[in-house]
């Protein structure tokens, strides 16, 4: 991801990961007709819980398809970098400093960890990644695993739109500016509305629909660019992506049972079998099936994935 500022950091003392009673972490759902378009609003505020260790400051996110634009009303924001396939923060080699300015992000190929500096209070807009190419016109390839600061990339109206939303009273009033500004634009692109919050597999299947429809060309390799050029992902990815989607919601119903048995779920979400699932979990999130439950269910770094499962 491109950043700001890069620091070296040594062996860091990450403290209690344990889940804080007074830290807030919510998804806010989009407006029935902004659903296939927009996927939500991620909230992150730590200001209750001034005493947090720098393992409850953290976030883990998965590979998503994806794209974001993001305001860090207080606080700051670093990406923790880590060597490939580690899952403990002891491996730690260093901070990418995000931009204090509304900044956009587009889909990740791969897991990554951040940490909050600061009171630390974030809004995110989350879109599906053939409406923002279509809303902003960027190219999601290049846009795939970098941030963008907004101001640089997009014209003066969304520049007010985002002005407006950091200066905002609340969350509702974020909400209202970000929805009330993407209506109109949403409505001239012509693409259908949805009414309810899309789960990738719906929305890869409709993609791929479309691809199928969209000009003379319909070999299965033009079908594939058409999916690449609207999403910045191949088939193979998305599909990879939903996957692990259902298996995340999957292994909740699992646990709200009282018993999960990975085999069963593997063959359930699409998987060949066990060691299927567990290397794509591994790929798409940075940790095994097992440990990424324990994490979701015990630490703070994974509030994203409560709020999304």
């Amino acid at each position: 991801m491109h950043a700001e500022i890069e620091r070296p950091v040594g062996p860091v003392d990450l403290g209690d990961p344990c889940i804080h009673p007074l830290t807030l972490a919510r998804l806010i759902p989009p407006r029935l007709s902004l659903g296939a378009c927009l996927r939500g609003f991620m909230v992150r505020d730590l200001r209750a819980a001034p005493g947090l260790s720098p393992a409850q400051r953290s976030t883990w996110f998965p590979v998503s398809p994806v794209c974001t634009i993001s305001w860090f009303l207080q606080g700051q924001c670093a990406e923790v970098l880590c060597a490939p396939g580690e899952e403990e923060a002891e491996q730690e080699r260093g901070l990418r400093f995000l931009p204090e300015q509304p900044f956009l992000a587009g889909p990740h190929s791969r897991p990554a960890k951040f940490r909050t500096f600061g009171p630390g209070h974030s809004f995110v807009a989350v879109l599906m990644p053939d409406a923002f190419k279509l809303l902003t016109g960027l190219d999601l390839q290049q846009c795939q695993d970098s941030v963008l600061l907004l101001s640089e990339h997009l014209d003066a109206d969304w520049q007010a739109m985002a002005a407006a939303v950091q200066t905002a009273a609340d969350d509702a009033a974020r909400v209202r500016i970000f929805e009330d500004f993407l209506q109109p634009r949403w409505q001239r692109a012509r693409l259908e509305g949805g009414h309810e919050l899309p789960r990738y597999r719906d929305w890869m299947e409709a993609l791929a629909v479309r691809a199928i429809a969209a000009g003379k060309g319909r070999s299965l390799r033009q079908v594939e660019r058409r999916i690449k050029q609207w999403s910045g992902q191949s088939m193979r990815q998305l599909q990879s992506l939903s996957r692990a989607e259902q298996s995340f919601f999957r292994v909740r119903e699992a646990l709200e049972r009282g018993q999960v048995v990975w085999t069963d779920l593997a063959y359930a979400s699409g998987y060949a079998d066990q060691a299927h699932l567990c290397r794509e979990t591994r790929r798409v999130t940075g940790f095994s099936p097992e440990a990424l439950r324990q994490r979701i269910e015990t630490q703070e770094a994974f509030w994203a994935y409560r709020i999304w499962s």
